[in-house]
């Protein structure tokens, strides 16, 4: 039986929502994480410090007793976000990046960005202040195949950003083609990529796999085995660009489960487990360490966990669901299924 110790890891993208379901799935990340970039596109979506202040301390009401676990907080960009608010929630540690939605791209979107010179002067007064900008990396023309609205978006979009603003700081968020694995490489001095494990596990087939499986399906969506096995190369490649971020999306089962089901799949209760079955399976257990825990607070200026962790090559089963108090239940990635490691602590 392996075991694995390392430093405490840190999830550089989540989806915690709020209220109830909320109050649910925080522990989650809080058992397995010491820190996480909170996403802001509730609704109404968190596009201020104020707005981002009073949903850190939700979240801290959240966590159980006893764990320690630091939220980081963004806002979300839209056309009318103003520089000043930004950059001074930056200046004094509310805000940590700032998230770029184009316009209707996924969950909560339809406050997003319109165009990229409507923010212009924001992005500029980031770049100027060192502030990350975090960029869900998708066109959302409706003649873009779903299936290339990545690539498309790193030759129409990202590409010219880097241009515009060669001293911004960009993280392409749940990084899920060649090309984006390409784009983060060429431009690593001041670029990262956070990868989910859904998409270094699974290709497109699996949304289909025995018939449609609504809690597979994510945005931006499974792509293709060649798309698959770049992000795996490049995740457990020990290069400090690319770390860890699950995009953890938690939605009601029924609202996954019907005639237009919800984009996420909520890997929070089964994301160590998910990663390093990955790494086990590229023979790549030693550089895992600095994918889960170190590449992501360097990348943001911030020491790594003290904390380490341990880790054993241990089958345990994963509960059929999170209940959600007073509004249903949420099915968890690798639900009702054995998995291959378990904390050490368990």
């Amino acid at each position: 039986m392996r075991t694995l110790t390392f430093r405490r890891p840190d999830d550089w993208h989540v989806h915690f929502r709020d209220g109830a379901a909320m109050r649910a799935v925080v522990p989650y990340t809080t058992r397995a994480f010491g820190r996480a970039i909170v996403m802001p596109n509730l609704t109404p979506p968190v596009t201020t410090t104020a707005l981002a202040a009073a949903y850190r301390e939700r979240i801290r009401a959240a966590v159980p007793e006893g764990m320690t676990f630091t939220p980081l907080m963004t806002a979300y960009l839209t056309d009318g976000s103003d520089p000043t608010d930004i950059v001074s929630g930056f200046g004094d540690g509310v805000l940590t990046a700032v998230k770029l939605y184009p316009a209707h791209a996924t969950t909560n979107s339809q406050f997003g960005v319109t165009s990229m010179a409507a923010v212009a002067k924001v992005l500029a007064a980031m770049e100027k202040a060192g502030m990350p900008l975090l960029v869900h990396g998708e066109v959302t023309r409706t003649e873009v195949d779903v299936f290339d609205r990545e690539a498309r978006f790193v030759e129409e979009v990202l590409a010219p950003l880097l241009a515009d603003f060669p001293a911004l700081k960009i993280v392409l968020e749940h990084v899920t083609t060649a090309e984006g694995v390409a784009i983060v490489r060429e431009n690593a001095s001041r670029m990262a990529g956070t990868m989910t494990p859904q998409h270094l596990l699974f290709d497109r087939n699996e949304i289909f796999r025995g018939g449609i499986r609504p809690h597979m399906y994510c945005l931006p969506i499974l792509k293709r085995s060649t798309h698959k096995q770049a992000l795996r190369a490049a995740a457990t490649s020990g290069e400090s660009c690319f770390f860890l971020g699950t995009d953890t999306a938690p939605h009601l089962r029924h609202l996954k489960e019907n005639a237009c089901g919800c984009a996420g799949v909520f890997s929070a209760p089964t994301a160590i487990e998910a990663y390093l079955k990955v790494f086990a399976e590229e023979n790549a257990l030693d550089r895992f360490e600095a994918f889960a825990s170190l590449n992501g607070p360097a990348f943001y200026g911030l020491p790594a966990n003290d904390e380490r962790v341990t880790w054993v090559e241990q089958p345990r089963l994963v509960a059929e669901a999170v209940e959600v108090e007073g509004q249903g239940e949420i099915v968890s990635l690798f639900a009702g299924e054995t998995v291959g490691w378990s904390p050490a602590t368990a």
